[in-house]
């Protein structure tokens, strides 16, 4: 039968004038004098059924249940509990449910006595059988008899309701709770009361998922029924407000409980931890030690969630005061606390203060356990301290933490440099070192046979990788397989990027052999670092080979490795070759990118193929690819420099249209096309649409841009134009360089005026630029030409 759904009215039972910033909740803790908390206990119905101990004759038959129900196997069929069930009362069916130690046996025995003549369960014995289910967690069994309760129109007391609701509460089954509550109340088979209502408030509280709008609900049910609200009723409204992060509420409803005296340090928990679960970790020890002025101590599983929480927001210096805190407290401090203090001090770099910690606890008599040691060892700065410690502990510790402890020391060893002191100790551990070379070095000296596992070896192969000692990782891998210690997929990888950037092929494909030999399925990694060799070795038919095998096991090439061989065979003006290798790669489904095309066009226009590069950037188009600006660069670029500044400037137009922003590049090839094809004005009517005149760009010109332009006007005999964009230039901030002044004195030069010429090499001279030779040639030829000696 399915639960059904709450209604949930909202009611504004605290509601506050105006808005409280989360600092206020400590101020007004830390502005009032706190009371001392009440010493009236909270009335919970901690026993289901209270009166009169039983008569002698039914103790009898109490134990005569639990004999016969604790025999394995039980029989229903016993001849004696055929005896005993006539004398089943509801006060013998709690006792022996209170007597059975198993739940599961309770419970064979709750679910047996209902179908013996004449008896039916009641409030009590529903009880003693909670109590069972909610102790040993048993939620599916717990659920079912809420149901059964409501179904058997059992009458409840206002206190067995609020007990039966309270083992609900304590797993969490809080729906249930909350139907039986409501359901008792329809059917009038219980009148709650107070109680009731704060147990069904306090399982509330204990969900993780708390629910403001119910918890309203029930107060204000409460209120409308006359019930007056208690510390009990308002502690779990507390609760369930600071769970949900409701600051301005939890601050009314801890006002009213200080106004009563209510405040205890049960209260001043709950805030305490809130405070930390919200980060205000200062405001949450401020307060604490505010409940400290007021005689108010914190439990021992506070203390040790708020240590917790400390160190994991990394405010260890916070978690180490409250550890002392907790020790003044009276209460001892456990070996878990230690792990997570110096755990918190190593993530800090506190290296000193964590052994400071460690040997505080070694001198409170607290053993060190080897999770605390493996995070120290790689710390131990004196290899004095590491070899002490493993002696120390040695004999203490069984085999499988003495491995997790080398292991450590294995990491600390690599870590801080010592690659070939990991190698010889993991060697002693093997009992391979030679007695001279363990005398010479106490750290080699292994007292307790330590097999070496696969991470120990895994993590001295890495470390002589990295060293790039590849011969003594490969020597050291042969002897890990000689010994039984089988590698795993990581080693494997590593061992043959190794050898491929070595470009030691062959020896990768052996053990990729071996690999799969071994029942180990090579990785995205595995084939990607051969597939990388075979590109640097431009070998684009195993390439192309491997990229096959690759696709049967679900592997996509890396990119970079596939652009790098076209980049490679175009720079060997193999351009045809690396298009028929990005053909094959489609083929095989592979879809490569731009940047590779891209390289392949360039490689073509470079072996004058315009062509052909022309044809390959509009099949990709036709593909769906989105060439860059970069693309259509390089496209024009070449189809300048075969004198088809026409179709390179149609390309241009065709970027605009397609939404992209030619780039400073794209107008300097085409006005050096322009130029170099005699046809300047074009050149000059380029250079126009880089200021947006059409609303097409917003390209500030550079250095090149007016200096290619202002030699294209000198070559076509345009001094004045080519002074007049040199004087531009300085105008729009472009400070001409050594180039520059290079071309408007060559320029100069050509079309007669030296005079001018020499005035501008001066320039250059005063600003430190050195000409070149050629420079100088063209003054004096320019000189001689006038007849100027």
């Amino acid at each position: 039968m399915a639960l059904p759904r709450f209604s949930k009215t909202h009611l504004n039972l605290w509601k506050s004038t105006k808005p409280i910033d989360p600092n206020a909740l400590l101020s007004l803790v830390l502005a009032k004098n706190l009371t001392a908390s009440s010493n009236t206990p909270r009335p919970i119905c901690t026993r289901t059924h209270t009166g009169p101990s039983l008569p002698s004759h039914l103790t009898g038959v109490i134990n005569g249940f639990i004999s016969i129900f604790t025999e394995q196997p039980f029989s229903p069929d016993n001849p004696e509990l055929k005896n005993l069930a006539s004398r089943l009362t509801t006060k013998v069916v709690e006792s022996v449910l209170d007597g059975l130690k198993s739940w599961k046996i309770a419970h064979v025995f709750f679910t047996w006595a209902p179908t013996q003549s004449g008896y039916k369960h009641n409030c009590y014995t529903y009880n003693a059988m909670a109590s069972h289910l909610s102790r040993a967690r048993q939620n599916v069994p717990l659920r079912a008899m809420a149901m059964e309760i409501v179904n058997s129109n059992c009458s409840l007391t206002p206190g067995a309701l609020g007990f039966f609701i309270r083992c609900l509460g304590s797993v969490e089954l809080v729906q249930e709770a909350n139907f039986l509550f409501d359901q008792v109340k329809v059917k009038g088979l219980c009148v709650p009361n107070s109680y009731s209502y704060n147990c069904l408030l306090e399982a509330i509280s204990k969900s993780k998922s708390s629910s403001i709008e119910l918890l309203e609900m029930r107060l204000q049910e409460m209120r409308d029924s006359g019930w007056e609200f208690s510390k009990y009723t308002l502690t779990p409204a507390l609760q369930v407000y600071c769970n949900t992060g409701k600051f301005e509420k939890a601050l009314n409803v801890f006002n009213e409980m200080y106004e009563k005296g209510w405040v205890d340090a049960h209260v001043m928990s709950i805030l305490v931890l809130s405070f930390s679960k919200w980060g205000e970790v200062d405001k949450a020890f401020d307060l604490i030690a505010r409940m400290e002025d007021r005689n108010l101590v914190l439990n021992e599983k506070t203390f040790h969630v708020l240590i917790h929480g400390f160190v994991r927001q990394s405010r260890v210096d916070k978690a180490l005061q409250l550890f002392d805190k907790m020790r003044k407290s009276g209460f001892t401090v456990d070996i878990s606390l230690y792990d997570v203090l110096i755990g918190g001090l190593i993530k800090n770099k506190e290296l000193e203060k964590a052994l400071s910690m460690y040997s505080e606890m070694k001198e409170s008599g607290i053993h060190s356990d080897v999770g605390i040691l493996t995070k120290l060892i790689p710390f131990f700065s004196d290899e004095g301290e590491t070899i002490r410690v493993l002696e120390e502990i040695q004999e203490d510790l069984d085999e499988e933490d003495m491995c997790l402890l080398y292991t450590s020391v294995l990491n600390g060893l690599v870590d801080n440099g010592s690659i070939d002191k990991a190698h010889r100790l993991l060697q002693a551990m093997m009992e391979n070192e030679s007695d001279a070379d363990i005398e010479a070095d106490k750290l080699l000296v292994v007292k307790k046979r330590v097999h070496p596992v696969t991470t120990n070896f895994q993590i001295v192969i890495d470390g002589l990788l990295k060293f790039g000692k590849l011969e003594k990782a490969l020597s050291l891998f042969k002897e890990m397989i000689q010994i039984g210690c089988k590698p795993n997929v990581s080693m494997y990888n590593n061992l043959i990027d190794a050898l491929c950037n070595s470009n030691r092929l062959g020896e990768s494909y052996k053990l990729l052999r071996e690999m799969e030999q071994a029942g180990l399925e090579p990785t995205h990694f595995t084939h990607n670092s051969i597939f990388g060799c075979l590109c640097r070795r431009q070998d684009v038919v195993e390439a192309l080979n491997l990229m096959k095998e690759m696709r049967l096991c679900g592997h996509e090439p890396w990119i970079r490795y596939s652009t790098l061989l076209v980049k490679q065979l175009c720079g060997h003006g193999n351009a045809v070759e690396a298009c028929k290798f990005l053909d094959n790669m489609v083929q095989e489904g592979f879809r490569p990118d731009i940047v590779a095309y891209s390289t392949a066009i360039n490689g073509l226009i470079k072996i004058q193929e315009v062509d052909r590069a022309l044809q390959l950037f509009r099949d990709i188009c036709a593909c769906g690819y989105c060439p860059d600006v970069v693309s259509h660069n390089i496209l024009i670029n070449g189809l300048c420099k075969a004198k088809r500044v026409s179709e390179a400037e149609y390309h241009l137009n065709e970027m605009v249209m397609k939404g992209l922003v030619p780039s400073v590049v794209t107008y300097n090839l085409l006005i050096n096309g322009w130029c170099k094809n005699s046809d300047v004005d074009k050149a000059m009517l380029c250079f126009s649409r880089m200021f947006g005149e059409d609303g097409e760009s917003d390209r500030e010109p550079n250095v090149i841009t007016y200096t290619t332009l202002i030699d294209g006007l000198f070559n076509a005999g345009r001094v004045d134009d080519a002074l007049v964009v040199w004087n531009n230039m300085g105008k729009k901030g472009c400070a001409p360089n050594r180039i520059a002044y290079m071309a408007l004195i060559t320029g100069l030069c050509k079309c007669g005026r030296p005079d001018e010429a020499l005035v501008y090499l001066r320039q250059m001279e005063d600003k430190e630029m050195k000409p070149e030779i050629f420079v100088y040639a063209a003054v004096i030829t320019a000189f001689l030409s006038d007849r100027d000696t």
